[in-house]
């Protein structure tokens, strides 16, 4: 089997573009990206989520464990998903006009229990946005964790 010299060439350079991307990816591995997960606690960006406004994104930092619900973790069960679209959409075509930060709120239903999380403006919108969920799920199927804005 003869190689020719064309084929040598392009071996080589096939070799070469191979050896440098391997060595940038394991350059680029060896840097450390700062997060506010690596931050150590009582540092300034953790404090400043904590004195925040609710719908500050800032606040989303808790979402990255696992001790709060997330849209991720919403149930894939036909019962979950279908309460989850009637609480929506009652709150999106309802007879009261809630403002665009209670139209955003996350509502997450694992095996029937509905989690309400996010701002509101008023305490009468988390009042009514409550009433929306019990009257879907039921009264002892709703955990209530919105959190009515400092300056609406």
């Amino acid at each position: 089997m003869n190689i020719t010299m064309n084929q040598k060439i392009q071996r080589a350079v096939t070799a070469a573009c191979l050896t440098f991307s391997l060595c940038l990816l394991l350059v680029g591995c060896k840097e450390k990206v700062n997060t506010t997960a690596d931050a150590p606690s009582g540092s300034a960006p953790e404090n400043k989520a904590m004195t925040a406004d609710a719908d500050n994104s800032a606040k989303n930092v808790r979402d990255r464990n696992d001790a709060t619900l997330t849209p991720g973790d919403q149930g894939n069960a036909p019962a979950d998903r279908d309460i989850t679209q009637r609480v929506r959409k009652t709150l999106m075509n309802g007879p009261n006009d809630y403002s665009t930060t209670a139209k955003n709120i996350k509502i997450v239903t694992v095996n029937g229990k509905v989690t309400l999380r996010g701002p509101v403006n008023s305490e009468a919108e988390k009042t009514s946005i409550v009433t929306i969920a019990k009257t879907v799920a039921g009264d002892g199927n709703v955990n209530d964790q919105l959190e009515v804005k400092a300056n609406p």
